[in-house]
């Protein structure tokens, strides 16, 4: 196993299906905040179904084409970062997030998926990293723009979540672009 210091007593580390309780745990002290704008909470709303959906992101990191990681803040789990799809083949990958609320605010994130995008990037050859938001999720809006990303987009109302339509904002970084600012910086 390994981990990743993200500083301030913060790690990065994989997610994986024997931490069903503690990822349970976890999504059940965030859970209406998270599930504002994403159906994490819905889908991992017992023991089962986060092992199920836990192992899902194992079977797709054994076939190359995920990748899930859990934010420890010292030493309890608070969030997490994604590669919801990865395709080497094609050299794009879609990242995202989430984050309970007692942890929101503080930097977490960002550090986390520039740890992602610096691996996707330099050591996979990615050449497209795309973040994909609900218009009304302000933080990630904001955190797309933090790490760089050009809006391509909106789907209008193309995501039924929880019965109400929502507008989808695409983003993307190229991998020229993220290896110039983080030279620059």
């Amino acid at each position: 196993m390994f981990a990743v210091s993200l500083g301030n007593g913060a790690e990065l580390r994989p997610l994986e299906p024997w931490q069903a309780e503690e990822f349970l745990a976890h999504m059940d002290r965030g859970r209406d905040f998270i599930g504002q704008y994403v159906g994490l909470p819905d889908v991992t709303s017992n023991l089962d179904a986060t092992r199920r959906w836990l192992q899902v992101y194992a079977d797709k990191a054994a076939a190359d084409a995920g990748r899930l990681y859990g934010i420890w803040l010292d030493g309890l789990l608070v969030g997490g970062v994604l590669f919801r799809v990865f395709d080497a083949c094609r050299g794009t990958c879609e990242a995202g997030c989430w984050v309970e609320p007692d942890a929101a605010g503080q930097g977490l994130v960002t550090r986390a998926v520039r740890v992602l995008i610096d691996w996707a990037v330099e050591e996979r050859g990615m050449h497209r990293v795309e973040w994909q938001v609900s218009s009304k999720n302000t933080p990630s809006i904001n955190l797309a723009k933090r790490l760089g990303m050009t809006r391509e987009g909106v789907l209008r109302e193309n995501d039924p979540y929880r019965g109400i339509r929502q507008d989808t904002e695409i983003w993307s970084v190229l991998a020229p672009e993220w290896k110039a600012a983080r030279g620059a910086s």
